[in-house]
């Protein structure tokens, strides 16, 4: 039975293609691309001349209809965004809930990510963060987005335009406060490059592809509001002698041991 390929393109530099995504661009029937004229450079590199369909967010609709329809007359059909995994930030979902509704098959053939690659060379340390995509137009909506996700604490991750960076980072700095932000740009490419800057006094070139990352709030231990004496006496309360809850203390507060153990004196 024929199927739906999602295959992964180079977000930069075209050699950042797999094996098996060029094998199964040369084998497909029709390949369904976001903008065709931006995929024809990478296509032609590869020698791959399978028909091209425009597929992207103003047809999505009716594209995904034809897809479905080529697909199950027995036509093998991938699909690929400009740059990276389709459906991230990118059109995609519609066709493939379409193409699961419909049963068709759905394949997935990975690639680079401009999210992924961005975290890993910024060298933020945090095993989680939270990936905002593209921030709407509307100033509700963007409140509304930031502020659910600021709940978390952990990094935020935005795609942004280069003629809205600026301007995203003031919007961010009001929204969260002052944090550290790294401008990650032109990704694989030969002016790649990551800024560290701050949001409230923001300074990063506004040109190319761009991930930006801010830094999580910094964790606030309620514990850490009380007195001294009555921090000591809540691990106390959990069974912890006292020296391990002097220990636990002082990493808790982030201050030397011996501060702590001073308080503990008087209990």
């Amino acid at each position: 039975m024929a199927k739906l390929y999602l295959v992964g393109t180079p977000i930069g530099n075209l050699k950042d293609i797999t094996l098996r995504a060029l094998e199964v661009l040369r084998s497909v029937s029709v390949i369904a691309c976001e903008d065709t004229r931006h995929s024809l450079p990478l296509l032609n590199a590869y020698g791959i001349s399978a028909k091209l369909v425009a597929y992207h967010k103003f047809n999505e609709a009716e594209c995904s209809e034809k897809m479905i329809s080529m697909i199950l007359a027995g036509e093998d059909v991938a699909l690929i965004s400009d740059a990276g995994m389709p459906a991230i930030s990118d059109p995609g979902a519609e066709l493939v809930r379409r193409a699961r509704e419909s049963g068709v098959h759905v394949e997935s053939v990975p690639g680079p990510t401009a999210l992924t690659t961005a975290v890993a060379l910024s060298g933020l340390k945090s095993s989680s963060f939270t990936f905002l995509g593209f921030l709407p137009e509307k100033t509700a909506d963007k409140v509304a987005i930031v502020s659910n996700a600021a709940l978390s604490g952990l990094p935020l991750v935005l795609y942004v335009a280069p003629h809205d960076l600026k301007s995203v980072a003031a919007f961010l700095n009001e929204q969260l406060g002052n944090r550290r932000a790294y401008v990650v740009r032109e990704i694989t490419k030969i002016f790649e490059s990551v800024t560290i800057t701050e949001l409230a006094n923001f300074e990063a070139e506004d040109r190319g592809e761009i991930v930006l990352i801010i830094e999580g709030a910094p964790y606030d231990n309620p514990l850490n509001k009380l007195p001294l004496t009555e921090h000591i006496e809540h691990y106390l309360s959990l069974g912890l002698d006292k020296k391990d809850a002097v220990k636990q203390v002082a990493k808790d507060r982030g201050v030397p041991k011996n501060v702590v153990y001073q308080a503990s004196l008087t209990l």
